[in-house]
């Protein structure tokens, strides 16, 4: 039973760190630019947040499901964080600052810097948790099957940017020196922004 919710945890993070947001964004621009190194250590720094937020979304999912006023706080939380990085990324290729040149170089610090401002995790796996349950496919009832499930939550985001930035880096050496590619996933995450942003306000 432990394998079996871990292996779940596993395969549910993986599939559902797919989708474009800000952290695969951030590991893919760093593939692109060839920096894998700083982007090894950003996403362990990822995948050690996703263990704790994980870990809430479990534990607390009754009491953040049954209060529409924090779900709101999550969507508006997210388009902030997008925006902010979305506009400081195109900033920072115009005019780098030293404190982002630090950040950039830091992919540890920096991959904890973004993971805890960007808790979108924590509403994905409240869903899918509470999905996974009803289909009775997880029973978290000890707590050596919820950390099982968590460990593979963790597992999972490590393994799919893992993937992301290898496969990113195999295409820095046809894409170098393109401003293009340089901008683009700042201009992403503006649009991923500005999408979240119309989405709570229109909610």
């Amino acid at each position: 039973m432990l394998i079996q919710v871990f292996i779940i945890g596993l395969v549910a993070s993986f599939i559902g760190s797919i989708p474009p947001g800000t952290l695969n964004i951030m590991v893919l621009q760093m593939g692109l630019e060839n920096k894998l190194r700083i982007a090894l250590r950003f996403i362990l720094a990822v995948a050690i947040i996703e263990y704790p937020y994980a870990w809430i979304a479990v534990e607390f999912e009754h009491l953040i499901t049954s209060s529409p006023i924090v779900q709101q706080n999550f969507k508006l939380l997210a388009a902030v964080v997008m925006l902010a990085l979305g506009i400081l990324g195109l900033w920072s290729a115009r005019k780098p600052s030293p404190l982002t040149v630090k950040l950039q170089e830091s992919g540890f610090r920096k991959g904890l810097v973004l993971s805890i401002l960007n808790p979108q995790a924590i509403p994905w796996w409240i869903g899918m948790t509470a999905y996974l349950k009803s289909q009775g496919w997880i029973v978290l009832n000890t707590g050596w099957r919820l950390h099982s499930y968590v460990l593979g939550t963790s597992i999972g985001v490590l393994l799919l940017l893992l993937l992301l930035a290898f496969m990113a880096q195999k295409l820095a050496s046809i894409m170098k020196h393109n401003r293009v590619v340089a901008l683009l996933p700042s201009i992403i995450l503006l649009i991923l922004g500005l999408i979240a942003m119309f989405s709570y306000l229109t909610t």
